[in-house]
């Protein structure tokens, strides 16, 4: 009797998690992991750490090798390997061996595409030039690492101000001693806050000694006589660079999906379940190139993160291998840090309830991290948004020193539960001095809210 196989398009957070789920679950099971890169399952969330010189080796980020998923998971997980194409009828794919330069074939019985998402690169003059980089890949952080040791650049330019490029601008400010430059396009940094806590992580970024540059679009990077990287162009004027960082951001990576006729719903992501299955039969997916749903605004959402990614794939293998599992969504939480200051989110934005037409009021605060008797005690700016009427929570933003980041994940369990900002100051939470104090921040936020609901 022939063993049915799973061919598995993508071999990091998703698709090993899901190849990884499924062998526990199932152990006859044939797995075939194609990646077209030269490392799996691998902490792509530690780039900019590993780039800083925080983490000295590049194995650190490594969870499993390819080694290790084939003899120890008898997962065949198969390195510099791209698949090229699907062949949904026939339920084949087509792989280009990139280490020997071979094209060959191989069906299928389920395929899960796990493919990521693709950092965005934009279209000026000489943006391929030597000390140019792109961080979203392990391969590309130890080729950038490689470059700072080596060459011993003095100026950076860091272009984007989401959270790739202000974890970059740490990196190279606040660890590697350069004088950084950060361009962005957008009157704020990131986009991801409201423009009011924006503006904190602006002064933030100043505060540290970067130079913010907002409003300002690249358009082309200078290079000398050698090809070398000397300044970027923006539309209003020139940064003298001897390397220059992209952290634009990422879309997903589902060119494969749609040429072999998938469904793709938001930001171009493949659509797809609350089991990770596709509705193309046999086909699932998971991670960055998924779909998923928002929990506050209950509309198909997308979000590229690790934890997102990795609980997806864990989903995914659970019904591969006839088990039942669903993936409710999210409610976009994340969190950032620029040198001592840290930046945290989760649910809906004032521009984003504005959208789905909610009525919504806020709160704003500006308190302590501890007790202020406390040594150590620091700034911590909370903002609320909640539904006029029903109180209940929609959003939370926080933006502050050590200490502040992980209380969002306080609001994050607020939104999982469709709780009312009543529920959040009614709710027993720990304290001590050196932690917080008496009132916790997100607290005292939510009192201030309750005037208003």
């Amino acid at each position: 009797m022939t063993r049915k196989r799973l061919i598995v398009v993508g071999g990091d957070a998703a698709g090993m998690s899901a190849a990884s789920q499924m062998r526990r679950l199932d152990r006859d099971r044939e797995i075939v992991v194609f990646e077209r890169g030269p490392h799996t399952s691998y902490a792509a969330c530690g780039i900019p750490y590993f780039v800083a010189g925080l983490i000295e080796k590049p194995d650190a980020l490594i969870a499993r090798t390819p080694e290790t998923f084939r003899e120890r998971y008898a997962i065949d997980a198969r390195t510099l390997q791209e698949v090229t194409a699907i062949d949904v009828r026939g339920r084949t794919v087509q792989i280009e061996d990139r280490r020997e330069g071979r094209a060959y074939a191989m069906d299928y019985d389920d395929l899960l595409i796990a493919t990521g998402a693709l950092p965005f690169v934009p279209d000026v003059p000489s943006i391929d030039a030597e000390g140019v980089f792109g961080v979203n890949t392990l391969e590309s952080a130890i080729a950038l690492r490689r470059f700072l040791e080596n060459r011993q650049p003095r100026k950076a330019v860091v272009v984007g101000g989401g959270y790739i490029g202000l974890e970059m601008a740490e990196a190279l400010n606040c660890h590697r001693g350069l004088s950084v430059a950060l361009v962005e396009r957008a009157p704020q940094v990131m986009g991801t806050l409201d423009p009011d806590m924006a503006a904190l992580v602006g002064e933030a970024i100043r505060d540290v000694g970067i130079t913010l540059r907002l409003g300002e679009t690249l358009s082309a990077v200078e290079t000398d006589d050698q090809g070398r990287v000397r300044a970027v162009v923006t539309d209003r004027g020139t940064v003298e660079a001897d390397l220059v960082v992209l952290g634009l951001g990422v879309r997903p990576n589902t060119a494969l999906a749609a040429d072999a006729g998938l469904s793709l719903g938001v930001r171009g992501a493949i659509r797809v379940d609350d089991r990770m299955a596709t509705p193309t039969e046999g086909i699932w997916t998971a991670g960055d190139c998924a779909e998923t749903f928002h929990l506050v605004s209950r509309q198909p959402f997308h979000v590229a993160l690790g934890t997102v990614a990795n609980k997806m794939g864990r989903v995914a293998g659970i019904n591969l291998a006839g088990g039942e599992a669903r993936f409710p969504g999210v409610v976009g939480t994340a969190v950032s840090k620029i040198c001592k200051y840290e930046v945290a989110r989760t649910g809906l934005l004032e521009a984003e309830a504005t959208k789905f037409g909610l009525d919504f009021t806020m709160a704003t605060v500006k308190t302590r991290t501890r007790a202020g008797y406390y040594p150590g005690a620091g700034r911590i700016h909370v903002k609320l948004l909640a539904e006029k009427g029903t109180g209940r929570l929609l959003g939370g933003q926080i933006v502050g020193v050590e200490g502040a980041a992980k209380r969002i994940d306080v609001l994050a369990a607020c939104l999982h539960g469709r709780m009312t900002v009543q529920n959040l100051v009614d709710m027993d939470l720990s304290y001590a001095p050196p932690f917080s104090p008496v009132w916790d921040p997100v607290q005292v936020a939510a009192r201030a809210l309750l005037k208003e609901v």
